[in-house]
């Protein structure tokens, strides 16, 4: 029991016991004047008292009157399951989607309505000034009593919520971003219980662990509410449906951790942009797409196409860079650099020298040696494209002169192993 209870307990005590046999025909008018009263002050409340509703109000205000003549001239301990009405009152404010502020209302316009009739009905008995001055004390400690127990109710039922909604949007996450996904109608129907309503179009975005014991969780006050989070794996993330929107309130939180955006799809895709944004972060940290605070997909796309499977492209690469594997590496890099100019461009020889810095007369002799060691597959369609992507793979698989020959000891090595 609070302070405050003791309070409005031994107060009640400290009147005499015969006056509860003296007011109690006046208890059926108070508790109508009671409802009628706060009906009025509470437009939340002013409906008929039928149902569920009726039944809530009414025992509400009769208890509190009940409680009050069980307790004077004899003080005692509250009976739990009094208690257990005002805390009700509180869960249902939170179960119909309240605050507390109309049930505070209330109860202080009971007790300002349970004084009026005591007054009057004080001076009628000619109880003394000091017995009425006790009683009004009493009467409004009693009203911050049960606006207690109902804040205790109300708090209980809100956290309870928030635990449920927390379990059923981390579900939620693990159905949407499973392969396959689970069904649109078990999606929907655990979205309403998680309060998350369902977009066309998503997309994942993926953020660094935060590191150094760091707590990866970003939920904060920048996190919308629509926002659904998943920060348990190796990279944490999240399911949005507006990124540009939703992300804009996150940088505090990020704190110089890198955050991918994966591409827009639908949501029975959503792990689809979950694979291909880990893939775009791979990349950034390996220097293969520009670093920044925030990467999008859709920003990366060629070069997401072009790498989406190394194995494959290191395997073009043996085969179709294979008539350099002879030269030195600086060879290999100036030839590859200039056949790449002439595969983008097409150009003459003046334009390509622009493009590369470089003498035309250079370009020529390039490219004399690009047609020897070539031939007729720069003629041919498909064995250009190949060569294209070959070489761009190369530059940005490899993009400094040290990496290239590195690269070309490897491709000198694999083609050696590919001719034998």
């Amino acid at each position: 029991m609070s302070v405050q209870d003791d309070r409005a307990t031994a107060l009640w005590a400290s009147l005499p016991r015969e006056l509860v046999a003296r007011f109690r025909p006046m208890v059926g008018q108070l508790t109508q004047d009671m409802i009628r009263e706060i009906q009025r002050a509470v437009p939340a409340y002013a409906q008929p008292l039928e149902g569920h509703f009726g039944a809530i109000m009414v025992a509400g205000v009769e208890q509190s009157v009940l409680r009050i003549l069980d307790t004077i001239g004899i003080g005692g301990t509250p009976d739990e399951n009094w208690a257990n009405v005002f805390r009700q009152l509180g869960r249902v404010e939170f179960g119909e989607g309240r605050s507390l502020d109309c049930l505070q209302t209330a109860y202080r316009v009971g007790g300002r309505v349970a004084w009026r009739h005591l007054a009057a009905w004080g001076q009628q008995q000619r109880l003394p000034t000091a017995m009425l001055t006790v009683a009004a004390e009493a009467i409004f400690a009693y009203v911050d009593e049960i606006s207690t127990l109902s804040i205790e109710g109300y708090t209980a039922a809100q956290a309870q919520s928030v635990g449920v909604i927390e379990r059923c949007r981390r579900r939620l996450v693990e159905l949407i971003l499973s392969e396959p996904p689970a069904s649109m109608a078990t999606i929907t129907k655990l979205a309403a219980t998680a309060r998350w309503r369902v977009p066309d179009q998503v997309a994942v975005v993926v953020v660094e662990p935060a590191g150094d014991g760091g707590s990866d969780d970003l939920t904060g006050p920048g996190l919308a509410e629509d926002v659904l989070t998943d920060f348990d794996g190796d990279l944490p993330c999240l399911v949005m449906s507006d990124p540009q929107r939703q992300l804009r309130g996150l940088r505090e939180q990020l704190r110089g951790r890198r955050a991918v955006i994966g591409p827009m799809v639908s949501l029975r895709e959503a792990a689809t942009s979950l694979r291909w944004a880990r893939r775009a972060m791979g990349l950034v940290h390996r220097g293969i797409i520009d670093d920044g605070p925030v990467t999008w997909c859709r920003d990366h796309l060629s070069t997401l196409w072009l790498l989406a499977d190394e194995f494959l492209v290191r395997e073009l690469l043996k085969r179709t860079l294979a008539p350099l594997t002879d030269l030195t590496v600086k060879q290999r890099a100036r030839t590859a650099e200039t056949l790449l100019a002439w595969l983008e461009t097409r150009g003459s020889a003046p334009e390509i020298a622009e493009r590369l810095q470089i003498h035309p007369q250079t370009v020529r002799y390039r490219m004399r040696q690009v047609e020897k060691l070539f031939g007729d597959q720069l003629a041919d369609p498909d064995s250009r494209l190949d060569l294209e992507i070959a070489l761009r793979a190369h530059r940005l698989l490899w993009p400094t002169d040290r990496g290239a020959e590195a690269t070309g000891r490897d491709t000198r090595r694999e083609a050696t192993r590919a001719a034998s």
